[in-house]
């Protein structure tokens, strides 16, 4: 019997999403972060776009191998707990199916259709139900240590490049309040956009990033007047 229509489930966005987002916004507030810091510090022009184009690369780096170690670790705990879970259906076959009944008994079954639910889901994939229900591993939410090094590094370049291109193109007087400006409203579209993306509440969503960016920023600028002056 086929389906009449597939539901589309905002969960399934998770891992990409969480990823995309942390990466982007990292990428432009550190970057912003150093153009405004040296800019403070009175860099000339060529050394506060080294100091961006460094920050570019060394940040897209350093989020894919961290975010691939990190996801990794992930991946290599299910991948355990999976194999030892075919051990015990290979071992114990009747335990186990006593014990995912038991979870759809607390699930609110009462104890016969939950017997036959658990006996059902076994005879189709045994393995799946328990990953499922017994470990919380499902296929759309399994740790990809591979997608999430990429989409990390190239979310943190495209939001890097922002704050970089504006810094390349503003007038040298102005840079500071353009770099700023810019970084500002790209904070806002971003969070709002993943807001979206994941359902959750677009103002709030573009509030809360667009904060601590304002944050980071100042506080990294007035770091850099700082030492400007120390130096």
């Amino acid at each position: 019997m086929r389906a009449l229509h597939s539901e589309q489930h905002l969960t399934g966005n998770i891992g990409w999403l969480r990823a995309s987002v942390l990466g982007a916004n990292d990428g432009l507030l550190s970057t912003a972060s150093l153009v405004l810091g040296v800019a403070a510090a009175h860099g000339t022009r060529s050394a506060i776009l080294v100091a961006a184009v460094a920050g570019l690369v060394a940040g897209a780096m350093s989020m894919a191998a961290g975010e691939y170690v990190s996801v990794h670790s992930q991946a290599d705990a299910e991948q355990a707990a999976l194999a030892r879970e075919r051990q015990e259906l290979s071992t114990n076959d009747k335990g186990e199916h006593a014990e995912l009944a038991a979870i759809y008994v607390g699930r609110g079954l009462d104890p016969a259709l939950a017997d036959t639910v658990a006996a059902q889901l076994m005879a189709h994939d045994a393995l799946g139900a328990h990953a499922r229900d017994e470990l919380g591993i499902s296929e759309t939410l399994m740790a990809r240590p591979i997608q999430a090094a990429f989409a990390s590094a190239a979310a943190f370049a495209a939001g890097a490049a922002i704050p970089l291109l504006v810094a390349t193109l503003a007038p040298g007087d102005h840079m500071v309040a353009f770099v700023a400006g810019g970084s500002l409203l790209s904070l806002v579209g971003m969070g709002a956009l993943a807001a979206r993306a994941g359902g959750a509440n677009v103002v709030a969503g573009a509030a809360r990033v667009t904060f601590w960016g304002a944050l980071a920023m100042a506080m990294t600028a007035g770091v850099g007047a700082l030492v400007g002056t120390a130096v």
